[in-house]
C-alpha cells in the first residue's frame, strides 16, 4: 500500500458506563497471526473479564475482517467495534474490548453504543497516523542557505522528518520514491547547487492525522 490509516501506538483507554468498564486494547498489525496474538495476549491479561470482545481488519482492501462478541448479544459487540473502525477509515488494526460488568444491563442498544464508543474513543485519546510509503531525503546546505531552505519547506507538500545542526544543516524529508530525482533536480537550482543528498531506502513514514475523516 502507497499510504493508508492507522494507530499511531500501541495503547489502552478505558471508558465506564452503569458501573461497567469497558478498557480497549487497540494495535498496528501487518497479519492476521499479528492480530490473533495480540488478542491472546489481552485475554491473558484479563482472564477474570466477563467478556474480551475482538475486531479487526487487515490488507489493502480490508480483505481480512473478524468480529466476534465473545459472549455478549449477537451484535452487540464486535460489529460495532469493526464498524467504529471502518467509520476511521483505518486499516490494519485490531481492538480487543475488555468489559467488567458493573451489575447493570445495558440493553442491546446501550451494549452497542459501549462497544463502538470504547474503540472511537481510544482511537481519538492515542491518535492516528498516515502511513506513507516514501524515501527519506538527506537535503544538505551551508548555514547561509538554511533560512531561504526552512522557508521553501514551509510552501512544500513534503514531510520534514528531522533537522540536524552540525558543520551544516540537513533537512530530512519523506519524499515519494517518483519524485525524488524530480525534487533533487529543484533544490539543484534552488540553491546553485550548494546542496548535497543522501537517499535512504523506501520506508513507510508515520505523520500523525485527525482520526475523524473528512
Amino acid at each position: 500500500m502507497i499510504e493508508y490509516r492507522t494507530i499511531k501506538t500501541t495503547g489502552t483507554h478505558e471508558i465506564v458506563i452503569k458501573k461497567s468498564r469497558f478498557i480497549c486494547n487497540i494495535a498496528h498489525v501487518e497479519t492476521e497471526a499479528e492480530a490473533e496474538a495480540f488478542i491472546t495476549a489481552i485475554k491473558k491479561e484479563h482472564y477474570k473479564a466477563t467478556h474480551n470482545c475482538v475486531a479487526y481488519q487487515i490488507g489493502e482492501k480490508n480483505e481480512i475482517q473478524r468480529a466476534l462478541d465473545n459472549g455478549e448479544p449477537s451484535g452487540t459487540a464486535g460489529i460495532p467495534m469493526l464498524e467504529a473502525l471502518k467509520h476511521m477509515e483505518l486499516q490494519n488494526i485490531v481492538a480487543v474490548v475488555t468489559r467488567y460488568f458493573g451489575g447493570i444491563k445495558l440493553g442491546a442498544g446501550g451494549l452497542i453504543r459501549a462497544y463502538s464508543n470504547a474503540v472511537s474513543e481510544a482511537v481519538h485519546a492515542i491518535g492516528v497516523v498516515e502511513r506513507r510509503l516514501q524515501r527519506p531525503l538527506h537535503v544538505t546546505v551551508d548555514y547561509s542557505l538554511s533560512g531561504q531552505m526552512d522557508n521553501w519547506i514551509a510552501n512544500q507538500p513534503y514531510t520534514l522528518l528531522d533537522t540536524t545542526y552540525l558543520e551544516k544543516v540537513t533537512y530530512i524529508l519523506g519524499v515519494p520514491s517518483a519524485q525524488v530525482d524530480p525534487l533533487k533536480a529543484e533544490l539543484i537550482d534552488f540553491t546553485n547547487a550548494n546542496v548535497t543528498f543522501t537517499v535512504e531506502d523506501e520506508r513507510y513514514v508515520d505523520v500523525p492525522i485527525d482520526p475523524d475523516p473528512a
